[in-house]
């Protein structure tokens, strides 16, 4: 469907409540508020939106970029999400507002994407299992400094933010194995997760570094 057909099929809704002045169909409506919400629309989880945001494209690009938003859409991944637009010098207001990642976090998320870059080389569905992320993070508590008890519960913490996000989620039947979203893709590529690992584990030798002086001096 070209743009100005889909431009029509847009403008052509009736009044879907009293006082609505709107223009879009309900399912495009319905649409537009998946992306705003977030974080990602995805073919699998929304069939149905999917449909229409292939149809509707158009349409939703524009009403996005009204309120200085970017629609981004990986075809292969099969997934869309929506981000902040580059407006340059331009003082455009932020609408969509993201709460800081935590170390704990950033490790978490590069640990998932390294698993996922694994299973495509292997051509596999990359699940994980909760005790191997607690395990694989475990190294990480020398450079935050809290005890064993007190890191457990911060990456719990994390695991379950990743869950709320849809970055893991569940297995049918279990309750500790999860699959990892393939659309993580979209945040990290995986160059960047290289050298981020890389940043990370010159931390970790520093620290032991430290460590073994601070022996070696008592």
């Amino acid at each position: 469907m070209s743009a100005p057909e889909t431009e029509c099929l847009a403008t052509e809704a009736a009044e879907l409540y009293a006082g609505d002045s709107g223009t879009l169909p309900f399912d495009t409506r319905r649409t537009l508020c998946q992306l705003l919400v977030g974080p990602y629309l995805d073919a699998e989880r929304h069939a149905l939106l999917w449909r229409v945001l292939e149809r509707d494209e158009a349409v939703l690009r524009a009403r996005l970029s009204e309120l200085f938003l970017e629609l981004v859409i990986d075809h292969e991944l099969r997934a869309a999400f929506v981000r902040q637009a580059d407006t340059g010098d331009l003082q455009a207001p932020i609408l969509l507002r993201s709460s800081p990642l935590t170390f704990i976090d950033s490790v978490l998320l590069l640990c998932l994407r390294q698993r996922l870059a694994e299973s495509d080389l292997q051509d596999q569905r990359a699940v994980i299992e909760e005790a191997e992320l607690q395990e694989q993070l475990s190294v990480y508590q020398r450079i935050t400094a809290t005890d064993a008890a007190g890191f457990g519960k911060r990456v719990a913490a994390s695991i379950e933010k990743m869950k709320k996000n849809s970055v893991l989620q569940k297995l049918r039947g279990s309750e500790q194995r999860y699959e990892i979203a393939p659309t993580l893709k979209l945040l990290f590529s995986a160059e960047q997760v290289h050298a981020l690992l890389q940043n990370y584990r010159a931390r970790l030798a520093i620290d032991a570094d430290v460590a073994g002086d601070d022996e070696d001096d008592a």
